[in-house]
Formats: C-alpha cells, structure tokens, sequence
C-alpha cells in the first residue's frame, strides 16, 4: 500500500487516483467499493487498450 499512497498521491480532496483509492478502501475495510473501483480500473484499461489496438491498426492499413 505504501508505493501506491507515494506514487498515486494522496492529498486530501484534491489528487487522489483511483490506485490510491482502493489502497485506502481496502485498508478502511470497505471491500466492496474497492472491489467497484478496481473493476472499474480495469474497464479503464481495457478502453485504453482496445483504443490503441484500432488506431495501430487503421495507420498500419493507411501507411503499409
């Protein structure tokens, strides 16, 4: 928990990232929304991912 609360940031109300969120639900003991925020973490990434997996593949038809 500690290498999230120092690379995510944690000051109160104003920069607080979802990683750091869920080290601090967890260690509140509110699992369930821990839970929430990492399934939505990863909704995030799988967006991110499929994103840049349609752009690579629209430039490698464009400029092959």
């Amino acid at each position: 928990m500690g290498a999230v609360m120092i690379v995510g940031g944690n000051i109160q109300n104003s920069t607080r990232t979802i990683t750091t969120a869920i080290a601090l639900k967890t260690s509140k003991g509110n699992l369930p929304l821990a839970l929430a925020l990492g399934i939505m973490l990863l909704g995030i990434v799988l967006i991110a991912n499929l994103f840049t997996v349609i752009v690579r593949q629209i430039a490698e038809r464009r400029y092959d």
